[in-house]
């Protein structure tokens, strides 16, 4: 049976969370195996009971997963198992991320740079006018903008970053088989040719409401920061930020006058320091470290009279040659274990030689 067909199983069983999958892959030794082992076996997982094991075995999932295999060849859509090498690295970091993703387009999901707006569906001229200049203002970054497809800020954020010829990813609370709001179809096409669209949800799945706080938690996971445009004091856009803060990404709210339901929320997250003040695409930059000039294009000069351990001058020709890295990346190229690593990255912290950035990512100095 093909391997995309269990990846797909896995996640359609009753009971099966994204934490219990991943649990159930690694004690299985692979997600074929999830499928093949014995009843016994299943029930000495932590988590895993009588009734989701007898779901497991049942194979009542298969054809349900069978039509998302046709589906996902027909409409040229990458499926991502949180496994795969494509999987955005950031969002692997968090522990309730999707088993599996559905991705359609060409978006750079670990491109260097990745923030998020999100705001209320009732986006003023004031909310529309902040998403135009602080994508204007970053767009020399060449920053992946993420955002949810709904009405209002999400919409405008979209539009914003095409207009500064920004890839921008949508992240979707339905299947990929529909598009909602039906009026941002044609946005979407736009956003196909740079960037795309994200989902953790099958085909046939509506944009009920359940739905959407659960994909808020991608457009947190995925990004480096989050910058709340304009929002009332509850919403999606709040649970955005909140989720932000749980998976320590910065979170940014641009102030709005005192008494206005529409920044309500934003002023309520910079009073409570759950979200630091951005009044413009500078106040970004300074706070999260992120600069107009491309990182160590040349030559590291200081190579000449350093005498670094193996492990450190694995991670110092990583960072001269390709430039700052985030640590997932970092640990993948260097094929280091993650203690290894911390330990070679600490050292070269103290000497002076690297700095960490927001986001765990690292640059040369």
């Amino acid at each position: 049976m093909d391997d995309l067909l269990y990846k797909i199983a896995l996640t359609l069983i009753p009971g099966v969370g994204n934490v219990n999958g991943k649990n159930l892959v690694a004690y299985c030794g692979g997600v074929e195996a999830v499928f093949l082992e014995k009843r016994h076996s299943l029930l000495k997982i932590p988590g895993i009971g009588e009734q989701t094991v007898s779901a497991i075995l049942n194979q009542k999932v298969y054809e349900r997963a069978r039509q998302e295999v046709e589906f996902i060849g027909k409409f040229g859509i990458e499926p991502l198992f949180f496994l795969d090498q494509a999987y955005p690295l950031r969002l692997k970091q968090c522990n309730d991320s999707p088993l599996l993703l559905y991705h359609k387009g060409n978006t750079r999901l670990n491109n260097l740079r990745i923030i998020a707006l999100v705001g209320t569906r009732m986006a003023t001229e004031y909310g529309r006018d902040m998403c135009r200049r602080l994508l204007e203002g970053l767009k020399d970054l060449d920053v992946l903008v993420v955002s949810g497809l709904a009405y209002g800020i999400d919409t405008w954020s979209h539009k914003a970053a095409l207009e500064n010829n920004l890839q921008t990813l949508g992240v979707l609370g339905h299947g990929l088989d529909r598009i909602y709001p039906f009026s941002n179809r044609s946005l979407a096409e736009k956003m196909i040719s740079n960037g795309g669209l994200l989902t953790e949800f099958t085909s046939q799945t509506k944009p009920d409401r359940e739905n959407f706080p659960i994909r808020n938690r991608i457009i947190a996971g995925i990004s480096d920061a989050i910058v709340v445009v304009e929002a009332g004091l509850r919403g999606g856009a709040l649970i955005t930020a909140d989720l932000a803060n749980s998976y320590n990404r910065d979170v940014f709210a641009v102030p709005g006058r005192i008494g206005d339901p529409h920044s309500e929320g934003c002023n309520t997250l910079i009073k409570t320091n759950r979200a630091a003040l951005v009044q413009s695409a500078e106040d970004i930059k300074y706070i999260m470290n992120w600069d107009q000039v491309p990182a160590l294009q040349k030559t590291f000069q200081k190579q000449l009279f350093l005498n670094l351990a193996p492990d450190e001058q694995n991670i110092f020709d990583i960072l001269n040659n390709e430039g700052e890295q985030p640590i997932d990346s970092l640990l993948q190229k260097s094929g280091l274990m993650p203690s290894k690593a911390a330990s070679a990255l600490l050292n070269l912290e103290f000497e002076g030689i690297i700095r960490c950035l927001p986001g765990k990512v690292y640059r040369l100095l």
